[in-house]
């Protein structure tokens, strides 16, 4: 279904905020849920009332999490019709995110990680590729949309660095470990030239197809090693988890880390220090006599 009116916020929203096209997809469709249950009701984003949309939002099928991300799209949507006098109200103005629990991210050992890494038959060149993909999101603690879209001017393997383009469009520089280069290197020389056939692209990470890989076969890539490795459950975001977890079980300091993760906000990071003490108390609760 095609709402004109959305179809112009997200216009609006990527000629003035430059939102990536992850979040302008994340809004039309939120925006597109709630206009439907509306439409339900005989009602549009002009005639719906602050009690209308509130059914709507939290809706009881939907998770806590689903609602605070609807609510943000409206909000984004009734700011903008109240700014261009399109609607001289706001009927969001007074609904706020339903209180979400907080979850603490799969504890990933770093034995676990060893394991992981060690999965990858690289004699292939899949398995190379593979095994220099799963050193990077461990190295960088990159999201999953950033390390599939890596070009190969963005990685500077002498300097060891990483040029990369984040949420919002921002730009942030990450250091790249020597093992995680090194992989890279020889992924780069040996397996990627098979890939490509010799086809010019300009992503670092490429297919049988000769493109890019998707961020679909990424997930698959991580999902596949973490089964072999005895690893329950394990996303390329776990990986980022990972990172900045055992950063933190050693001692970093965490706008160090919120800088290399590219977070806005230093308490986006924080939920590292809770996974950190978490970690502490139970090694307390192992080894001391009255644990």
């Amino acid at each position: 279904m095609t709402d004109p009116l959305t179809d112009r916020l997200l216009e609006h929203l990527w000629l003035s905020n430059r939102l990536s096209q992850n979040t302008l997809d994340g809004y039309r469709r939120d925006l597109q849920k709630i206009a439907a249950r509306l439409a339900e009701q005989g009602l549009n984003w002009q005639t719906a009332q602050s009690t209308d949309l509130a059914a709507a939002i939290y809706h009881p099928n939907e998770k806590p999490r689903s609602q605070a991300r609807a609510l943000s799209a409206c909000k984004r949507l009734y700011g903008w019709l109240s700014e261009t006098e399109q609607r001289p109200d706001n009927p969001t103005r007074h609904l706020t995110a339903p209180k979400q629990v907080k979850t603490l991210p799969q504890l990933i050992t770093e034995a676990q990680i060893d394991r992981l890494l060690d999965a990858p038959d690289t004699d292939t060149p899949h398995g190379l590729r593979d095994k220099a993909l799963l050193e990077l999101l461990y190295a960088t603690g990159l999201r999953v949309s950033e390390a599939v879209k890596l070009k190969i001017n963005e990685i500077n393997l002498q300097k060891g660095i990483i040029n990369t383009i984040g949420k919002g469009n921002k730009q942030r520089i990450v250091p790249l470990g020597q093992e995680a280069a090194y992989w890279i290197e020889r992924y780069a020389a040996e397996a990627r030239p098979q890939l490509l056939k010799h086809k010019a692209c300009d992503e670092m990470f490429v297919s049988q197809k000769r493109t890019g890989i998707s961020r679909q076969l990424a997930w698959m890539i991580v999902e596949k090693y973490a089964e072999a490795a005895g690893i329950s459950q394990l996303s390329p975001h776990g990986l980022r988890h990972a990172f900045a977890t055992h950063l933190v079980n050693h001692g970093a300091d965490l706008r160090v880390v919120q800088m290399l993760l590219g977070h806005a906000d230093i308490s986006t990071t924080q939920i590292y220090t809770h996974v950190a003490n978490e970690r502490l108390k139970n090694i307390v609760q192992t080894h001391h006599p009255r644990g």
